[in-house]
């Protein structure tokens, strides 16, 4: 899909309403904005989290919970201390 818009004299850019639509986007839903290689990219905070969790699964092992290894790894180092 492509759309074209304008930037407003206050600094603001319309998103389409189709592109809102296709995008899920809801007036009010945080926004992230990503400036890379020249461009704009544009997310929710929900897919962004999505995004994340992807990534992080790929290193986590079935079944292990990586927020309790990482309670588990500070309550250690506290101990230690």
């Amino acid at each position: 899909m492509e759309l074209r818009t304008h930037l407003g004299s206050n600094g603001r850019v319309v998103i389409p309403a189709s592109a809102r639509r296709a995008l899920g986007i809801e007036p009010g839903d945080e926004l992230i904005l990503v400036v890379e290689d020249g461009e704009i990219r544009l997310c929710t905070a929900r897919q962004a989290a999505r995004k994340a969790q992807e990534l992080v699964r790929r290193y986590s092992r079935p079944g292990e919970s990586l927020a309790d290894s990482l309670v588990a790894e500070r309550r250690e180092e506290a101990a230690s201390e």
